[in-house]
């Protein structure tokens, strides 16, 4: 059997808690799925190489380049862009997450360019890890290890990262 790379594929996933669904080329990128399909442009294609992290968006939890990802390959999924960080407060508002708000505090966005995938990939990495112990700086450098900034404002992300870290740490107490 011989498949079209133009072949149209029917994809649905839940994107920031709502179920979603596109009709998309087999072979359209989950970065640009997001951003061209379905309207959610805080995903940034930097490198188109899965070097650099801007794409970053969480798949079922995990931080995923979505540059190197197909949309049909997450069919079924539930992924986290950017978008979907900050969480809805009782009065209908918009409530930033930790990194969010750290970031905005710190300082830690200078184009913004990279900013998305930073805020993914970190806030992932707290939320799985023990909120109640106090970060090392081995650990600030693994969170963002992975994400490469032209602006060099790597001083005020881990700051970003260390204030975001107390935040959840005295928010878990």
């Amino acid at each position: 059997m011989t498949v079209s790379v133009d072949t149209e594929r029917t994809v649905r996933l839940t994107v920031n808690g709502v179920p979603r669904e596109a009709t998309v080329p087999a072979r359209r990128l989950l970065s640009d799925a997001l951003r061209h399909d379905l309207g959610l442009t805080g995903t940034h294609v930097g490198c188109e190489h899965g070097v650099c992290g801007a794409c970053t968006v969480l798949v079922d939890g995990e931080p995923v380049r979505s540059c190197l990802v197909l949309a049909v390959q997450v069919d079924g999924a539930s992924v986290t862009t950017v978008e979907g960080l900050a969480r809805e407060d009782h009065q209908g508002g918009q409530v930033l997450h930790p990194v969010q708000e750290a970031f905005r505090e710190c300082h830690a966005l200078q184009c913004g360019f990279c900013t998305p995938g930073f805020l993914v990939t970190i806030a992932a990495g707290l939320e799985a890890r023990d909120a109640a112990e106090e970060i090392t700086e081995a650990e600030v450098d693994d969170l963002v290890g992975g994400n490469l900034c032209r602006c060099t404002g790597y001083a005020n992300i881990k700051k970003a990262v260390r204030h975001a870290a107390a935040t959840m740490r005295d928010g878990a107490a």
